[in-house]
């Protein structure tokens, strides 16, 4: 059996990847570009709040951490939506308490790291650049940040889950024909700002929510902190009329939110200061094929399928490609040339139905949630939903709330359903009969159909 293991990238999949293996008697290296972030003051800027739901709990559960985490995430049971007018509106995600965790991203790496550590059979190596990985001799070289000295490691299983823009993957690439590789930028980027906590550490908004101001072509949205201050993440196109290009003073980004976000203004007194103090990040799809190189390396996480952050399911999907491989090597019983080739066959469809469902996401948060028509549409479909759960899950719950179900099976199925909606939207005077046994029977017969 193979015991030695070399993972690229300490981020929150190499992590768990590194516990799932370690409690089946692998011994783990991990070799991570950065600093020892536990060791070192973060610089503020680029965490958007992560969002775990039910996938990603079932990663941690399979290890029995998730008690572990919980400690540092905050549920979210709905959207609070912040329209232009200061009016707001709740929308609850699910039903009976449904809700998706905010956990800060630095946080739960600390937690993982610290929990992969304690592992007997796991160490982890900062500092550490991967500048090759080479599949003839399965060795992984790195060079040290610090004395740039090159080392040379082999191993029996290679695993990159070092991100979106991975050097693993970058090697794979050049010494692979034939190697397929597609990277998409969304036309928005992203800036963090802040929402201070109150006095003694109290939330100045509603704590049980994910905030969204939905402005059309832009939008700003803020999950809480244990510290009872919140992450504010700015999505806005580069160029355009209502855009970062545009935002060049004090004056313009002042005028700016004091038109879009009025409510939101007098909560954040250093929003100036971390609007210019802030990177403007760019937001990626990655999709590329293959994942497994000679049944000995394999992509995991981001590196082989990084998405956009909104439908809160990155890690939540990297989680869930740990879960995937530990029941493969249950199921072939540590037979990597078999459990392999599954591995990127089962996940591969998933990754990229998540990748589209999540582009397709940021249209609803953005365009969509302050919309009436599209809040009867959700209205409708929860109604049905609860009388028929056999015949209808909504497709925000498969995504989110339903682990059994494949993102390609959703992706597909919500198509579907989406369709039905459309001729049931069409229906006339649909806002006054939306809840008539009329709207119910033609839902169920375009079911039939």
């Amino acid at each position: 059996m193979s015991k030695q293991v070399t993972i690229v990238g300490a981020g929150l999949v190499g992590s768990l990847l590194s516990i799932y293996l370690a409690k089946r008697g692998y011994k783990i290296n991990i070799y991570e570009r950065r600093a020892d972030m536990r060791k070192i003051t973060m610089s503020a800027g680029r965490s958007i709040n992560l969002a775990l739901s039910d996938r990603g709990w079932k990663g941690l559960e399979g290890v029995g951490i998730a008690d572990e985490i919980k400690k540092i995430a905050i549920p979210m049971y709905g959207r609070f939506i912040h329209h232009k007018d200061s009016s707001t509106a709740y929308q609850p995600y699910g039903k009976d308490q449904q809700a998706i965790y905010s956990v800060s991203r630095a946080e739960i790496n600390m937690r993982l790291m610290d929990l992969a550590e304690q592992q007997a059979n796991v160490k982890i190596h900062f500092d550490k650049r991967c500048s090759n990985v080479n599949r003839n001799t399965g060795e992984v070289s790195f060079e040290d940040n610090n004395t740039h000295k090159t080392e040379s490691v082999t191993s029996d299983l290679i695993f990159g889950s070092d991100g979106a823009f991975a050097a693993s993957r970058l090697s794979m690439q050049l010494s692979t024909d034939r190697f397929e590789y597609n990277q998409h930028y969304i036309e928005c980027g992203y800036k963090e700002l802040n929402i201070p906590e109150g006095e003694n550490n109290s939330f100045r908004m509603e704590k049980n929510a994910l905030h969204i101001w939905p402005r059309g072509s832009f939008m700003m949205i803020a999950l809480p902190n244990l510290e009872g201050n919140f992450t504010c993440t700015l999505f806005l196109p580069f160029e355009g009329e209502k855009s970062f290009s545009k935002l060049k003073t004090k004056e313009d980004v002042k005028k700016f939110f004091e038109e879009e976000f009025p409510d939101a203004v007098p909560l954040m007194p250093t929003y100036l200061e971390d609007f210019f103090h802030n990177p403007t990040s760019s937001l990626v799809t990655v999709k590329c094929w293959p994942w497994t190189f000679d049944n000995k390396i394999a992509l995991i996480g981001d590196a082989a399928h990084a998405i956009v952050p909104f439908y809160g399911q990155g890690m939540n999907c990297g989680f869930e490609d740990c879960v995937v491989l530990n029941q493969l090597i249950d199921k072939h019983k540590e037979d990597w040339n078999k459990i392999m080739p599954e591995y990127q066959d089962l996940r591969k469809p998933d990754g990229d139905a998540i990748a589209d469902l999540a582009v397709g996401n940021f249209i609803e948060m953005r365009d969509k949630t302050g919309d009436p028509k599209f809040l009867l549409q959700k209205k409708i479909e929860a109604k049905f939903s609860e009388k028929h759960p056999d015949k209808w899950i909504p497709l925000y719950s498969m995504v989110t709330y339903s682990p059994h179900i494949r993102y390609s099976y959703a992706l597909k199925e919500g198509k579907h359903q989406q369709a039905i909606m459309d001729k049931i939207m069409a229906m006339p005077d649909i806002d006054k009969k939306w809840d008539s046994s009329e709207v119910e029977e033609k839902m169920l017969s375009y079911l039939k159909n």
